[in-house]
């Protein structure tokens, strides 16, 4: 049995779950609103604001998605709830980042800035600290469109191996490789 299916998810109070039908599930609280389509195997029961997935068989198929509708189910009761948070940093001489509104503004070392559009579900916030590395804070109720947008951004100048240089994650650990060993 999925240890993280079995789980139910927790309700908290000003959050409603409403199922709809083909099992399009809505998700409503004080940050926002987010949808998912689950499958039409996996069966859904609110008991006391308890959420439970209920798989049909213990086909790999429907282990598999137990375990991943719980999670998405999950990840969107929170996300209505606290909302989600993740923070790039720019490292490099002359890297800078600003933002007007949802539209974020990056110099990173090409010939021209990089002009990158926010979707309007997200907010974006850019640091820029004298003697430290410039930083961009996004955050959101949707955890799947915020990765994906982080990720778009880490893409435009990943970190290289050799001196770190790039858009990487705050606290991310970075495999780094020695450079040419010295002459004879």
């Amino acid at each position: 049995m999925s240890r993280i299916g079995k789980k139910p998810v927790e309700i908290p109070s000003g959050v409603t779950i409403t199922i709809g039908k083909d099992n399009l599930v809505t998700v409503k609280g004080p940050k926002g609103e987010l949808k998912q389509q689950i499958d039409r195997d996996i069966k859904l029961e609110v008991k006391d604001n308890l959420l439970e997935l209920v798989r049909p068989t213990d086909q790999i198929r429907h282990r598999a998605m137990h375990g991943l509708y719980r999670a998405l189910i999950g990840n969107m009761v929170k996300g209505v709830t606290e909302g989600f948070t993740k923070q790039l940093e720019l490292v490099g001489v002359g890297y800078k980042a600003a933002n007007q509104g949802n539209v974020l503004d990056l110099a990173l070392g090409y010939s021209h800035n990089i002009i990158f559009d926010v979707p309007k579900e997200l907010k974006v916030e850019t640091i820029t600290e004298k003697g430290k590395n410039p930083m961009i804070t996004l955050s959101g109720s949707d955890n799947q469109l915020l990765g994906q947008v982080c990720a778009k951004i880490r893409s435009l100048r990943k970190p290289e191996p050799y001196k770190g240089k790039g858009v990487k994650f705050v606290g991310e650990v970075l495999r780094r490789k020695a450079g040419k060993s010295a002459g004879k």
